[in-house]
């Protein structure tokens, strides 16, 4: 039977979507054999399975969802456990899961997690079993906590994190090397000739600004006569502004400040405005993350671009592939990379 032969609408007798059912009469194939085709077997010849194809496209036949998971003692459900109060991060990493999970027949559920190691741990074991997830996406910090990866081992719900570190335990990690980007951040500044500079730090207990602080600072103690100012933050806009009015404030104020994520670097430019500081005649400022955010504010940000899309598309694609027994593509390690806009020019003369 070709395309041709194939009714582009269900019997109208039918109410409602068409069915199983459907496609199989369609197809002249037993529904059994229409089910092994939606459920990826391999004891459906190439013929057969072209014709069913034919059948589910032109019916527009979507299956149950389900009925699959009760077929096959699966849920086709795939959850994003995280901490992260960064919307535009959040909605990046979201988008860059269903964009696989669409085309493969599952759906994500999103759960956030308290921070703290034991209870972290016993939230993230109890959505796992409450919503019989068929495996986990890990963002940090909870990726970092200890005992996590253990604890999701032992009632076997397959997970891959997202990590600033190397981690170990989980069925995947991809790891971002941040310490080699707050090392680019600290070059660049350098390079413009900027002598007097201040660090906005992320969250001391967090892996992500640890390596971020520890590669600026690296790079800065090999210049000579650099003045470096630090001030606590937590990724917030409200630490931002903090951290940026102690930092002007000071006697010698610094004429560019790395702020360890972009919405801290946002409430620097809010202060340096505010101060009637030019951005960046009179002070530089750089974020991290190349969130949509660097690029909505004047002057554009210059940010450290994380591919949160690819990182988030690839642990989505490495994490199925296990669900499924098959054989999960290489994880990667993403490429950060400072990416230069209106926010940093050379330091006032």
């Amino acid at each position: 039977m070709t395309a041709a032969n194939v009714p582009s609408q269900p019997d109208p007798a039918r109410q409602g979507e068409p069915t199983i059912e459907d496609v199989a009469a369609a197809a002249g194939v037993s529904i059994r054999t229409v089910s092994r085709v939606l459920n990826k077997s391999p004891k459906v010849n190439a013929q057969t399975r072209e014709r069913i194809e034919a059948a589910i496209a032109a019916l527009r036949f979507r299956p149950s969802l389900r009925a699959r998971a009760l077929a096959m003692r699966r849920s086709f459900l795939i959850g994003l456990i995280h901490n992260d109060r960064n919307a535009l991060v959040l909605d990046s990493i979201q988008r860059g899961i269903v964009s696989v999970t669409a085309a493969q027949g599952y759906e994500l559920i999103v759960h956030s997690t308290p921070p703290e190691g034991a209870e972290a741990i016993a939230d993230a074991v109890a959505f796992a079993s409450r919503s019989r997830v068929d495996g986990l996406i890990v963002l940090p910090p909870i990726s970092g906590v200890d005992g996590l990866a253990a604890a999701l081992d032992a009632v076997q719900v397959p997970a891959v994190a997202v990590s600033s570190v190397p981690l170990d335990g989980f069925a995947g990690v991809i790891s971002s090397d941040e310490r080699a980007a707050g090392a680019q951040v600290a070059r660049h500044l350098l390079g413009l000739g900027h002598r007097a500079i201040g660090l906005i730090n992320g969250p001391a207990d967090m892996a992500s600004a640890r390596e971020r602080r520890a590669g600026f600072l690296a790079e800065i103690a090999q210049a000579p006569g650099v003045t470096l100012a630090e001030t606590p933050g937590d990724y917030t806009f409200a630490a931002g502004i903090a951290g940026a009015q102690a930092l002007l404030a000071a006697p010698a104020p610094p004429t560019a400040i790395f702020a360890a994520n972009d919405i801290m670097a946002a409430a620097v430019l809010k202060v340096a405005a505010a101060r009637g500081l030019a951005v960046p005649a009179q002070l530089s400022v750089v974020g991290f993350d190349g969130s949509l955010l660097a690029q909505m504010v004047t002057p554009a940000l210059t940010s450290v671009v994380r591919p949160f899309g690819a990182i988030a598309a690839a642990a989505t694609r490495h994490l199925i592939a296990r669900i499924e027994g098959g054989t999960p593509p290489p994880l990667f390690h993403p490429e950060l990379t400072l990416a230069p806009a209106e926010s940093t020019g050379p330091a006032p003369r």
